[in-house]
């Protein structure tokens, strides 16, 4: 069954198939309902632009089945909140989660700075088709059809931007993470990560939907 992603503001995505809904990240910079609908939702690590309880508490309250897999970090703060409904996932883990087929990548936040301690991340593969690396630049280790790249942050700079494409080796990279780019700096990242990426380089706008087929 073919996949549909669905972008919405900052780190959050939907993936959609066959009547089923997983949501990845729902945090504070995205939409109060980004999460509404859900199947299953994914959080990737603690930060709050990637995990708000709110948008959680709206998605599990709209949906008395849906659950959410998360890491320890996160599962802890949540799991009295949602008895039964919250699964705790750590790197090299394979699982089900609506009838999608999620791998899970990764355990360290990348450095913001020294001084700051890292907290761990997890990115999440799905239908062995779509990564989300969360905050960092975790290298799957397998082929990827779809990367959603995190293209901006007070963690990293354009050319590991540009480096990790390479690394991964997508066919094609998709903008997540981006709310803090403004406008005007968009084109000179395209530009950049375009020529320089090797992969087929593009972003949508919160809301906008396309086909993964």
């Amino acid at each position: 069954m073919e996949l549909e992603l669905t972008k919405k503001t900052h780190a959050c995505v939907r993936l959609a198939k066959d009547g089923r809904t997983l949501v990845i990240d729902p945090g504070g910079f995205s939409e109060e309902d980004a999460a509404v609908g859900a199947d299953a939702i994914l959080i990737t690590h603690e930060h709050p632009d990637h995990f708000a309880e709110d948008r959680l508490r709206a998605a599990m309250d709209a949906n008395p089945a849906a659950e959410i897999w998360t890491l320890a970090s996160v599962a802890e703060q949540i799991s009295a909140a949602f008895p039964g409904r919250v699964h705790t996932v750590g790197e090299g883990d394979v699982f089900t989660a609506a009838g999608f087929e999620v791998e899970v990548h990764g355990q360290l936040h990348a450095v913001i700075h020294p001084d700051i301690p890292r907290v761990t991340n997890v990115g999440y593969f799905v239908d062995g088709s779509v990564f989300h690396p969360g905050d960092a630049l975790t290298v799957p280790g397998r082929p990827v059809d779809t990367l959603l790249l995190p293209v901006h942050a007070p963690w990293n700079k354009v050319s590991e931007v540009i480096d990790y494409v390479r690394e991964v080796r997508p066919r094609r990279a998709i903008d997540v993470h981006d709310s803090l780019l403004q406008e005007h700096a968009r084109p000179i990242y395209d530009r950049m990560i375009g020529r320089l990426g090797g992969a087929d380089h593009g972003r949508l706008t919160p809301g906008q939907a396309e086909s993964l087929g």
